[in-house]
């Protein structure tokens, strides 16, 4: 026996396996892991150290040795998982977009919201402490009035035409890739760290190329693509700021770059998630760079978690295990204030649908809230 949740997680590729390390830092024991095959299951359950590997997602779900149940499968399935889990009366982790339709992500988070079982999904770059830095200055007035918010995210991994992935294919990941898949971190963190809300929006959704193929074995789609590989977003927002964010996964040499700055009448703010020790603060007469450490930043919130001093750094696995610790903590009874739940797996797919909807029309879209 043991007093440690207990945790199952389908899908163990990239994300899986930053589910697995923040699932021990979180002190869990990942007790079955399932794949795409019975087979995979086996070796994915060595590799990530697992009790077992279970014969399918299915039943890790319904297993009595699981407690929390993470999912990291392609998009397409995350809906019909997510249910599962909740009607199991389980606690659930669902990789973002926590559906690839409104009406389904809806659906789930009234689900959550009746069964009262932990329900998150990882919008993790809230977890640097340098963002939290940011949201208590902001929130202090610092900043003064925010009335220009802007930024982008941009990677690299697409950015050949012989590359692809299953998330090319709009059957596996939606009807939007690029925004769907990292312009909603974006829109996550702007809302979560300067507290407006994107209230409307006009949006572009280009590709780069027209046509995709796997170089040799490579898996993917291959042939014509129908999902973009950039977005551009102008916004406004419910407190009368006006922004933009540019997307894209086909930009030669940006890795992981999510760049904001938070434009206020006293101070700007701003956040490159490639060098995420840094909080540069902009004023009239200078400038000022804030590194990360727990003696350095001056917000509670901020100090909590940064868990290394100053010079030690910080990265993405480090969000991923403050973001696991804390939602395993809501598990056991103890909510930390601001982790990301099923409604913000809702307001992304929300955002989401406006994009496209404003890109198919051309024209400026009014964004539900």
């Amino acid at each position: 026996m043991t007093d440690k949740l207990r945790t199952g997680i389908i899908g163990a590729g990239f994300i899986g396996t930053v589910h697995a390390h923040a699932v021990r830092a979180a002190g869990g024991l990942i007790t079955r892991v399932a794949d795409s095959s019975p087979e995979k299951a086996v070796a994915s359950a060595r590799r990530l150290g697992a009790v077992s590997a279970a014969e399918s997602a299915e039943a890790l779900i319904t297993d009595d040795e699981v407690d929390v149940v993470h999912i990291c499968t392609p998009n397409a399935t995350h809906a019909v998982f997510a249910e599962d889990t909740l009607k199991a009366g389980k606690s659930v982790i669902c990789e973002k977009p926590l559906a690839t339709s409104v009406e389904d992500a809806e659906r789930l988070a009234a689900q959550a919201r009746n069964t009262g079982a932990l329900a998150s999904v990882p919008f993790v770059y809230r977890f640097y402490p340098t963002v939290r830095e940011a949201r208590a200055r902001i929130a202090s007035g610092d900043a003064g009035r925010l009335w220009l918010l802007h930024g982008s995210y941009l990677q690299d991994w697409l950015s050949r035409e012989d590359e692809t992935n299953w998330r090319v294919d709009a059957s596996k990941g939606g009807g939007s890739r690029a925004f769907g898949d990292i312009g909603v971190h974006w829109c996550d963190l702007m809302e979560f760290t300067t507290g407006h809300k994107i209230t409307r929006l006009v949006a572009g959704m280009p590709r780069a190329y027209d046509e995709r193929a796997a170089r040799g074995n490579g898996s993917g789609h291959n042939g014509a693509v129908a999902t973009e590989d950039g977005a551009t977003v102008l916004f406004e927002t419910d407190r009368g700021a006006s922004g933009s964010v540019v997307v894209s996964q086909v930009s030669p040499g940006r890795k992981n770059r999510l760049w904001f700055s938070f434009d206020g009448t006293a101070a700007s703010y701003a956040f490159d998630q490639e060098h995420p020790d840094v909080l540069w603060v902009g004023g009239r007469d200078e400038n000022a760079l804030v590194t990360r450490g727990p003696d350095t930043l001056t917000s509670p919130g901020a100090q909590r978690y940064a868990r290394l001093p100053a010079g030690h750094p910080q990265g993405y696995q480090d969000c991923f295990n403050a973001f696991v610790v804390d939602a395993y903590a809501a598990v056991s009874g103890d909510r930390p204030e601001d982790l990301p739940t099923f409604e913000d797996g809702l307001r992304a797919a929300v955002l989401t649908q406006s994009v496209i909807n404003s890109a198919k029309s051309n024209g400026w879209v009014e964004v539900p809230r």
